[in-house]
C-alpha cells in the first residue's frame, strides 16, 4: 500500500488510470500516467507533454537527486499536469521536491510509519521556508 503526501498531509491513491512506461498509452486525462525512472531524459518527451495527465518519477535512494532535476526540466518544458515523485523521499526533502515542481510524493506505508504525517506537514510551508527566502529576509 502506498501513501500520497501533499501539503495538507497523507492521502490515499486517487489516480484511477494506473501507470505505464509505454508512451502511446498516456494520452489525455483518462490515459495511464507516465512512469519515468531517475535515469530518464525529459528531452525525449519534448512536444508530447500537452496531453499527459500525470507523470510519476521513481527513484530508489533518497540520495539520488536526479529526480529533482527531472521535475525542474519537465516544468521548464511546459508540463502543467500532475507530477509525482515516488520512492524513499525524506520529509526533509519535501520542500525541495515541491519547489522544483512536484505536486506530491508517493511513499510506502512503512516509510509513512517511520516518518509520520506531522513530519511532512511541518515542512509543507515550502514557498517561504527556504535558504533564498532567509537571505532576502
Amino acid at each position: 500500500m502506498i501513501t500520497l503526501v501533499r501539503d495538507d498531509g497523507f492521502h490515499r491513491e486517487d489516480w484511477p488510470h494506473g501507470f505505464t512506461e509505454n508512451r502511446r498509452e498516456i494520452s489525455g486525462e483518462n490515459g495511464s500516467g507516465l512512469d519515468l525512472d531517475a535515469s530518464a531524459d525529459p528531452a525525449e518527451l519534448q512536444g508530447r507533454l500537452l496531453n499527459v495527465g500525470m507523470i510519476r518519477v521513481r527513484f530508489d535512494s533518497f540520495a539520488d537527486g536526479r529526480v529533482f532535476t527531472i521535475a525542474r526540466q519537465l516544468r521548464l518544458m511546459g508540463y502543467t499536469g500532475r507530477l509525482r515523485v515516488a520512492g524513499p523521499l525524506l520529509a526533509d526533502q519535501y520542500a525541495m521536491a515541491r519547489r522544483v515542481g512536484f505536486d506530491e510524493a508517493e511513499i510506502s506505508a512503512e516509510h509513512a510509519e517511520r516518518q509520520p504525517e506531522a513530519s511532512w506537514i511541518f515542512r509543507a510551508d515550502w514557498q517561504n521556508n527556504n535558504y533564498q527566502a532567509r537571505l532576502r529576509g
